[in-house]
């Protein structure tokens, strides 16, 4: 079963029309896995370089603060514990990485129900072609004014045009990315998803 689009060009022009494969474009909006799958990017993109200091890493006496009996207060063997001002901190971060393992299949399936939901929300636009002759920022800017973009992110194919792609770096609210870049966080995060005929044929080969 195929799902029958549009295509248009960079000047609004119909520009024929695209089979979208339903096994790509056509599944069911699935929030659990797209939740997981935005959790695993973000979670490799965190530092993880928060830290607390340890006992042994405060800088003050290594005295026994008070004798262990006869005074009537509590036991102390170090005032850089955690109980004293200026003492260390109690179960605090560590430098750690925070990544963690999400399967290939689960990935797939997210990216290709992402596609699908942008897709079945009437907001999947696909492009002839990305490419200009004139790369210049002025020229991309009245296109995309046309064509009502405010927040798109626009894939090629394995290869941008270099013209298009320096044009489109200044523009606020939009992004360029190679087919092999896609990802299920920035298709979300973006408003209108845009495809060339280069990008759709790769992402299907690729996510069947």
């Amino acid at each position: 079963m195929a799902i029958k689009c549009s295509v248009i060009d960079l000047d609004n022009k119909a520009a024929g029309s695209l089979s979208l494969d339903a096994s790509v474009f056509g599944l069911k909006a699935r929030k659990d896995i797209l939740a997981r799958m935005v959790n695993w990017q973000l979670a490799k993109r965190r530092g993880g370089n928060h830290k607390t200091k340890s006992v042994s890493e405060i800088r003050g006496t290594t005295a026994k603060p008070w004798k262990q009996k006869g005074l009537g207060k509590a036991r102390a063997g170090s005032l850089r514990s955690v109980q004293f001002r200026g003492g260390a901190v109690s179960f605090g971060p560590v430098v750690r990485s925070h990544a963690h393992g999400l399967t290939k299949k689960v990935r797939r399936l997210a990216l290709k129900t992402a596609l699908s939901v942008k897709q079945s929300d009437g907001k999947l636009v696909i492009l002839d072609q990305a490419s200009l002759k004139k790369g210049t920022t002025k020229t991309l800017a009245n296109k995309i004014a046309k064509l009502g973009w405010e927040s798109a992110l626009i894939i090629d194919g394995p290869e941008l045009d270099q013209n298009f792609a320096r044009a489109a770096s200044n523009l606020q609210g939009i992004d360029v990315l190679p087919q092999q870049g896609a990802n299920v966080f920035d298709i979300l995060r973006c408003d209108t998803l845009v495809l060339t005929k280069d990008a759709v044929k790769h992402l299907e080969a690729r996510l069947k």
